[in-house]
């Protein structure tokens, strides 16, 4: 067995407890912490100071934080709001959104800077719900019709995305579309198997008193069931011949849909997992990639730093326009704010990277430009999208306290003023 030293993770996790403390002195700096998690990843590792190693110990708490990160993005899904006009407008502007990454990914195939189209269509059609999430909350537009029409976009393409990398990745005995489509009715049918099972465990009376009985005691046996419906559902996908990515993606979906009213199972539950999530695992794994992250590919030459504003521009073209078609339901200035939104990505570009990297399928130069284009679209698109709605809020309520003001009364003019 290798000798195993804790010294490199202890500046992992000391980085992963500074950042977010940075920023938190500055609470108008509107930046998330996983943008300077990644950049003092990059500080610390190979292609900076050189003071960390990727090691074993932070290969496996940033392996267990990738797939966190995917559970938690499955727990977002939130079936209410998948539904009729919605539903058909957010599927169609992904479908879009799709076939126009398929076309830039010719493009780009075709000029040389990209080795697959599909990849990095598959990755351009993504959307980071986490990032946008706040924006629409500090915004106050996060009841509104615009903002549930803007979570339920990024619903759908961050689960649409996770589908296709899965099929794109996964099928490891079978090369071809319908053998990777069979393995995925498969697994599809065992996630419905094993969420009927479950829910069925839950509404016994006896099962269901040892649970609530033990959710609030050193047990934490809720939180407990949770890591192992993760863990179990990534063995699953593996087993099966799936990306484990699909498996953590879809264990978190599953939570959402059997506890549909977040209250069901228990009121703090999603904030217990969420607090193992993002306060353990998931900064590892964003400070692990900024410890990967190859600064000498990406900077070797002036066209591979070009890369970087292609790839934002394609982020902006492929989630950007499909927004359009929102316009009659929001009008079009909303729906070009919700187009900006949209194009905001970050955690999946660094997961779908990250593999594509290991397999060979993109390039490091590529991979680092990707994730730095990831890392502009988190810190411009968010603050430009809030920028525009707030100005688009504003005109109209200046129109109302013009239409509001009482008209001067013109002044009586007497006979001698006449004269």
């Amino acid at each position: 067995m290798p000798e195993i030293h804790f010294t490199d993770l202890l500046i992992v996790v000391v980085v992963a407890f500074v950042a977010p403390l940075v920023l938190g002195f500055f609470p108008r700096l509107r930046l998330p912490a996983i943008v300077l998690e990644i950049v003092l990843g990059i500080v610390i590792g190979p292609s900076g100071l050189g003071w960390v190693q990727v090691d074993l110990p932070i290969q496996i708490l940033a392996l267990i934080g990738l797939a966190f990160l995917l559970f938690l993005a499955g727990l977002e899904i939130d079936v209410e709001r998948l539904r009729g006009r919605v539903l058909r407008l957010t599927a169609l502007a992904f479908v879009i959104s799709f076939a126009i990454g398929i076309v830039v990914g010719l493009v780009l195939h075709a000029g040389g800077f990209i080795k697959s189209p599909l990849f990095i269509a598959i990755v351009l059609v993504s959307t980071s719900l986490g990032v946008i999430v706040p924006v629409l909350k500090d915004s106050g537009n996060i009841s509104s019709d615009f903002g549930q029409l803007v979570i339920a976009a990024a619903s759908i393409a961050d689960f649409g995305a996770i589908i296709l990398l899965s099929l794109f990745f996964s099928g490891k005995g079978s090369t071809d579309i319908a053998g990777k489509l069979i393995l995925l009715a498969i697994f599809g049918a065992l996630v419905v198997v094993i969420g009927v099972v479950i829910a069925g465990l839950e509404r016994f009376r006896g099962i269901s008193g040892v649970l609530q009985r033990l959710q609030d005691t050193t047990a934490q046996i809720r939180v407990r069931g949770a890591f192992v419906l993760l863990i179990g559902f990534v063995a699953l996908a593996e087993n099966v011949g799936l990306e484990v990515i699909l498996g953590a993606f879809a264990a978190g979906a599953l939570l959402s849909l059997i506890d549909r009213d977040r209250q069901m199972t228990h009121p703090e539950f999603r904030v217990k997992l969420e607090a193992a999530g993002f306060g353990i695992f998931i900064p590892v794994f964003f400070v692990t990639t900024g410890l990967r992250f190859n600064l000498d590919a990406l900077f070797a030459s002036a066209g591979t730093i070009a890369h970087i504003p292609l790839f934002l521009l394609a982020l902006l073209l492929v989630r950007g326009l499909p927004a359009l078609v929102y316009g009659r339901l929001l009008g079009r200035q909303k729906a070009i704010v919700a187009g900006i939104l949209q194009a905001t990505s970050l955690p999946f570009i660094v997961a779908a990277a990250q593999i594509g990297m290991d397999i060979g399928v993109v390039s490091e130069a590529n991979g680092a430009a990707l994730i730095a284009a990831g890392l502009l679209s988190v810190i411009i698109f968010p603050a430009l999208g809030l920028t525009l709605l707030r100005r688009g809020e504003r005109g109209p309520q200046a129109t109302e306290r013009t239409r509001a003001m009482p008209t001067p009364a013109m002044p009586v003019m007497t006979a001698e003023q006449m004269r």
